[in-house]
């Protein structure tokens, strides 16, 4: 089985100020450094909103942090008359590895369905920058569909088409779980992304279903643990828990509880 580095992801969503977001970085990766976290074990990478990511690079490119940086979101455009928008040309500039795509924030209040979804993953393969695709489902489609047919469905709609696929990441965050409390089960999480694996793995190869699947719900570092202890959740999707250096930090060190 091909080994997959564990993905740590910090969405820090429409907060902090950047002098704030300095900070938090700062604290992070010297809360990690003392801890003689070694990033090639587990991988850690912010998202910050776009006012933060000059003085973020700026910052990790000093200290030689080794955390890695992302963006929230991307355009699908490569320049042009798109007032508000930020390509991939932009973001690479900034040395920026990662970006979201597909949040359910944004799915919900941006009206972005899946046709977007593609067009900005395949803005993120053509810039080199690895898109984290996230997919999920509302409580009204857990209902009506079960739990993974909506991430599945996502999920290809995101790949198919392009003309050759990079390295992606999937994403899945159950919608009912963000912000609100209620945290699927390591067993439902293991469920989906092995369903998710299959998917990828029947549509596009065995090398694309060995890409990296992550967790996303309320997650802390009290029940991180719980889900990476199976082989087929790599890594965390985190929200709030992210803006507080020392759980995030934490998060970033689950292998210290799990029990082998």
């Amino acid at each position: 089985m091909t080994k997959r580095t564990p993905l740590i992801a910090g969405n820090w969503k429409m907060n902090l100020d950047h002098l704030q977001g300095i900070a938090l970085i700062q604290k992070v990766c010297w809360t990690l450094n003392d801890a003689d976290h070694d990033y090639k074990d587990v991988e850690v990478a912010v998202f910050p909103p776009f006012t933060h990511l000059r003085s973020a690079q700026t910052l990790i490119d000093a200290e030689k942090f080794e955390v890695k940086l992302g963006a929230q979101d991307i355009s699908e455009h490569e320049a042009g008359a798109f007032t508000g928008e930020i390509s991939g040309a932009m973001l690479k500039k900034l040395d920026v590895d990662y970006v979201l795509i597909g949040h359910s924030e944004r799915r919900q209040y941006h009206n972005e369905g899946n046709e977007t979804v593609h067009s900005k993953v395949a803005a993120a393969f053509s810039s080199g920058i690895v898109p984290v695709i996230c997919v999920g489902e509302t409580l009204e489609e857990l209902e009506s569909r079960g739990q993974s047919a909506v991430p599945v469905e996502q999920t290809i709609a995101a790949l198919s088409g392009h003309e050759s696929i990079g390295e992606f990441v999937i994403a899945y965050e159950p919608v009912w779980a963000i912000g609100t409390g209620k945290v699927a089960t390591p067993q439902e999480a293991e469920d989906v992304s092995k369903a998710i694996r299959e998917a990828l793995r029947d549509n596009f190869g065995e090398q694309a279903a060995n890409s990296r699947i992550l967790y996303g719900g309320s997650v802390k570092a009290n029940n991180v643990a719980g889900f990476l202890q199976s082989g087929e959740v790599d890594g965390v999707l985190v929200g709030g828990a992210s803006l507080v250096a020392d759980e995030f930090s934490g998060i970033a060190r689950y292998k210290k509880h799990i029990v082998l």
